[in-house]
C-alpha cells in the first residue's frame, strides 16, 4: 500500500501500491508514453498480479466506478476523469514454452522483452514496429506486425486469454469460448486482460531496413512504391513514411529540416531474393540512406526506428480498399510540407494474410483493406487545430476508405464517440459486440477506451 497521510480504509486491499489523486507518486503512476493528455482517476491501483486486478475490479464494481487500464500508455485513446485506473506495468513476467512455440506474457510485458525472450529459443513474436509498446494492448487492438502480410494479425495467433470481467471473476478463454473473439480486437471493452498466451514463429533473422529519399524524390518514391506493391509475395511487408525531419541536435546534421520519404522493408526470405525484390525501388534515384540487410530479428526495430521517448501526438488513419494514383496524389497534397502544419504521413501495405479470416473469428474487420494511410500530428494547446487537420486528411481519403483501425487513432478523445468506434467494425459485428457488452458489462464499467456501449 502506498504510504500516505490519507485514510486508506476505503481503498482496495491489494499487494501493489494504491494512490489517490494528490498522493505522492500519483503523477508518476498515471504517466505514460502519450504526454498530450493522461488519465486523471480518483484511485490508481498498481497491480502486481491477477488477484490485485480482481480486487480492483470488484472494488470499482461495488461503487459503480468506471475503469481504465494502462500498461505503457502508447495507445491511450480516451482519458478517464475520475473512476479507477488499473496500472498493469508491474505484471511483466514472460514464460516461453519452446516445444509448443508459445509465450505466456503478463499484462505489462513490452515488445522488446518478448522479442529477447523468444530469440533465446530461436523464435519470434508477431510484434509491431516499436520495442516499448505493450504486447497486450497491441494485440487487443489486432496487431499489424512487421511481417503481417505473411502471418496476418497478431490477435489471430492468440492461444488463450486470462482476464477479469466486470463481475470480478477471473476467466481463462480459449478459441471457441463465447467471449474469446469479442475480447480480441476491442481493446479492453470486456475486461482487464492479465495475461495472453500467444504463438511464436521459428524466425531468427529478417531481411529489411530503410531506403530514404530527399525532397525532390518524395513524389517519385511514393509513386514507385505504389506501383511496386501491386505484385509482391506475402513474405514482404512494407510501408512508406513521409515527414520533415526535425531540426534538432539528436538528428545527424545533414538530415536536419529535410523533407524525406522513407520506404520500410521487412522480408522473411533470403538476401538474394530480397535484393531482387527491392531492385525497382533503388531505381527511383539517389538515396540519403540505404541500409537493407539481413539482420537478427532482435534488431528488427531498426526497420522503422520509432521514437522511444514519451511525447505528445495525435493521429488518424484510413483503411483503403485500393490505392490509385489519385489517392496517393491526394494524400501527398494534404500532408506535404506546403499543406499546413507538419504531419508524419505514412502508407502501409496490407493484403495477404491480413485479408483472410482468422481461425477464431476475432473482432478485427475491414480485412478487404489493401492499405492503411496514417497521419500523425503534434497536438496544439486544446487539440482543436490538430483535430481539424486530421479530419481534413480523413475526408480527402474518404472515396477509398472502408473503415478505420482503432489501434491507430490517438489523441482524438473529443471525437471518440460511438460513430468513431463503429467505424472500426462491420455493422453486424458491432451489433453483436454491443449485445455481448450488455451481457458481460451492462453498466459499461470498462469505458476508458474506444467504447462499445452495451445494448
Amino acid at each position: 500500500m502506498a504510504q500516505t497521510t490519507r485514510s486508506t480504509s476505503d481503498l482496495p486491499a491489494v499487494a501493489g501500491p494504491v494512490f489517490r489523486l494528490g498522493d505522492e507518486g500519483y503523477d508518476n503512476e498515471i504517466a505514460g508514453f502519450q504526454t498530450a493528455y493522461t488519465h486523471r482517476p480518483e484511485v490508481v491501483v498498481g497491480a502486481l498480479h491477477a488477484e490485485d486486478v480482481r480486487a480492483a475490479v470488484e472494488f470499482a464494481a461495488l461503487r459503480d466506478m468506471p475503469i481504465a487500464v494502462q500498461s505503457t500508455g502508447h495507445g491511450l485513446s480516451v482519458a478517464l476523469s475520475g473512476g479507477i485506473l488499473i496500472s498493469t506495468r508491474r505484471m511483466d513476467a514472460v514464460r516461453i514454452d519452446p516445444a509448443a512455440r508459445v509465450a505466456r506474457v503478463g499484462a505489462g510485458v513490452r515488445a522488446g522483452a518478448l522479442i529477447e525472450a523468444a530469440a533465446a529459443h530461436g523464435l519470434a513474436p508477431l510484434n509491431g514496429s516499436s520495442l516499448s509498446v505493450g504486447v497486450v494492448g497491441y494485440t487487443l487492438g489486432g496487431g499489424i506486425g512487421l511481417l503481417a502480410r505473411e502471418f496476418g494479425y497478431a490477435a489471430d495467433h492468440v492461444r488463450a486469454i486470462e482476464l477479469v470481467t466486470a463481475d470480478g471473476r477471473p476467466r481463462r478463454l480459449e478459441p471457441g469460448d463465447e467471449l474469446f473473439g469479442a475480447v480480441l480486437g476491442t481493446g479492453g471493452n470486456f475486461g482487464v486482460v492479465t495475461a495472453l498466451e500467444i504463438e511464436l514463429l521459428p524466425i531468427t533473422t529478417v531481411y529489411g531496413g530503410q531506403l530514404q529519399f530527399d525532397a525532390r524524390l518524395v513524389g517519385p518514391a511514393l509513386e514507385g512504391w505504389r506501383l511496386w506493391t501491386a505484385d509482391l509475395p506475402e513474405q514482404l511487408t512494407s510501408a512508406i513514411t513521409m515527414l520533415t525531419i526535425p531540426d534538432s541536435p539528436q538528428v545527424p546534421e545533414h538530415l536536419r529540416g529535410r523533407y524525406t520519404a522513407t520506404i520500410n522493408i521487412a522480408y522473411n526470405g533470403g538476401p538474394e531474393q530480397g535484393e531482387r525484390l527491392v531492385a525497382p525501388l533503388r531505381e527511383i534515384g539517389a538515396r540519403l540512406a540505404d541500409d537493407l540487410r539481413v539482420m537478427p530479428y532482435t534488431d528488427s526495430h531498426a526497420i522503422y526506428r520509432d521514437p522511444d521517448f514519451p511525447h505528445p501526438y495525435a493521429a488518424t488513419n484510413a483503411l483503403l480498399s485500393q490505392l490509385p494514383a489519385e489517392a496517393t496524389d491526394t494524400f501527398l497534397d494534404h500532408t506535404g510540407p506546403g499543406s499546413g502544419a507538419p504531419v508524419v504521413a505514412g502508407l502501409r501495405h496490407l493484403g495477404g494474410a491480413l485479408g483472410r479470416p482468422g481461425p477464431a473469428g476475432i473482432a478485427v474487420d475491414h480485412r478487404a483493406a489493401e492499405y492503411v494511410a496514417r497521419a500523425i500530428a503534434m497536438p496544439d494547446a486544446d487539440g482543436s487545430a490538430a483535430r481539424e487537420r486530421l479530419a481534413g486528411i480523413r475526408e480527402a481519403l474518404s472515396p477509398w476508405t472502408i473503415g478505420h483501425h482503432l489501434n491507430f487513432l490517438y489523441g482524438d478523445g473529443a471525437n471518440a464517440d460511438e460513430a468513431q468506434t463503429r467505424s472500426g467494425y462491420e455493422p453486424a459485428r458491432y451489433a453483436s459486440l454491443a449485445a455481448a457488452k450488455a451481457v458481460h458489462d451492462p453498466r459499461n464499467l470498462f469505458r476508458g477506451n474506444r467504447n462499445i456501449r452495451p445494448r
